[in-house]
């Protein structure tokens, strides 16, 4: 066989396999098209996982799902992301989604471990099955870039996850989560340190979304200058272009006899009686930032379930913890950090998925 017809036959059987359409096209076009390497495909899966060597960037990655029998598969991928909620597909038939991806090094919190090279994606549900997907550069992705601590973060083991670790399964494609929270920080050391802030910002690009959500580790930080950390924060992420968006801590699961969260450990008041959420309020009232006033909106759900059914939203079960969420906790609080986006118009309703 000529290495021409060769080439032709190699193409097509490509093209079939990530499920590519075909058309005629004139022979230079054609060339030009054998040039490029195929986009990732099926066959960098199993069927439990899929690796692409991608250099860090922002990808677009769309699926195909079902099978024979009934299923309902999940994505997760690179640190315990979740990027599509458990979809299913009828027997026989064939769900398509789309999501967009930020990959990095290091892959989860700033100053945690660097992780694999490239993009890693899990394949889970309770009746899984993946039937195709193709993974290409983002061209018009928006980032949603989120400055945090642990209660945020892309935290690498169970049983702790962060609300943003959870984030990426509420959008579409279009919109990645850039999560450089990381565990143990306040305002103070956020900005102070070089792999923290200086690295951020950079990164913001304009029309960009940038949540701020510190006060977890400010027990030692008086008022003044919390409040001058984050509106360094803030105009920091203006001079990029990029938007702020102000994010009141989730409440720690601090009960009082009557049943209520109204003390200061719950409602993160510090050593210093610094009032962290009333700061943040202030200053998003003061310098017209977006408000998500999520220790009200976890305050009210965390009270409404009681002290029993409140338990399984945070790591009381497990390590007697009540800052830290569970996997399910911090999933309820993305939602609730998805509804506020939604609320505000910050990101178009078309962009998010409703559950």
């Amino acid at each position: 066989m000529r290495p021409g017809r060769t080439i032709a036959r190699t193409a097509v059987t490509t093209a079939v396999a990530l499920g590519i359409g075909l058309s005629a096209v004139p022979a230079q076009a054609q060339r030009q098209h054998q040039e490029r390497p195929p986009a990732p495909g099926i066959e960098n899966c199993t069927a439990t996982a899929c690796h692409f060597d991608l250099p860090p960037g922002t990808y677009d990655v769309r699926v195909t799902l079902g099978g024979d029998r009934a299923s309902s598969t999940a994505l997760g991928g690179e640190t315990r992301r979740a990027l599509l909620p458990e979809t299913t597909a009828p027997a026989g038939e064939r769900v398509v989604r789309s999501f967009t991806v930020n990959v990095r090094t290091p892959e989860g919190e700033p100053l945690g471990a660097e992780g694999t090279p490239g993009l890693d994606l899990t394949v889970g549900g309770t009746a899984p099955a993946l039937a195709g997907i193709r993974v290409t550069p983002a061209r018009h992705a928006r980032q949603i870039l989120l400055v945090g601590d642990s209660t945020v973060c892309d935290q690498p083991g169970d049983p702790y996850s962060g609300w943003g670790q959870q984030l990426p399964q509420y959008l579409r494609k279009g919109l990645s989560v850039a999560n450089y929270a990381d565990s143990g920080e306040s305002t103070v050391s956020y900005l102070g340190n070089p792999l923290l802030w200086d690295t951020v910002r950079p990164l913001i690009r304009r029309g960009d979304l940038v949540l701020i959500q510190l006060a977890h580790n400010d027990k030692t930080t008086d008022g003044a200058t919390y409040r001058a950390n984050i509106e360094s924060l803030v105009a920091g992420v203006r001079e990029r272009g990029g938007e702020p968006v102000l994010v009141t801590p989730v409440v720690r699961r601090w009960f009082n006899t009557d049943g209520t969260l109204d003390n200061g450990t719950a409602l993160l008041v510090n050593g210093l009686g610094v009032d962290h959420p009333a700061v943040v309020r202030s200053v998003a009232a003061d310098r017209d930032v977006p408000l998500i006033d999520l220790t009200a909106r976890t305050k009210e759900l965390v009270e409404s379930l009681g002290v029993e059914g409140s338990k399984a939203l945070y790591l009381h079960n497990e390590k007697r913890d009540n800052t830290h969420t569970s996997v399910h906790g911090a999933t309820v609080y993305a939602d609730l950090v998805r509804q506020e986006l939604l609320n505000l118009r910050l990101v178009p309703e078309g962009a998010v998925r409703t559950g």
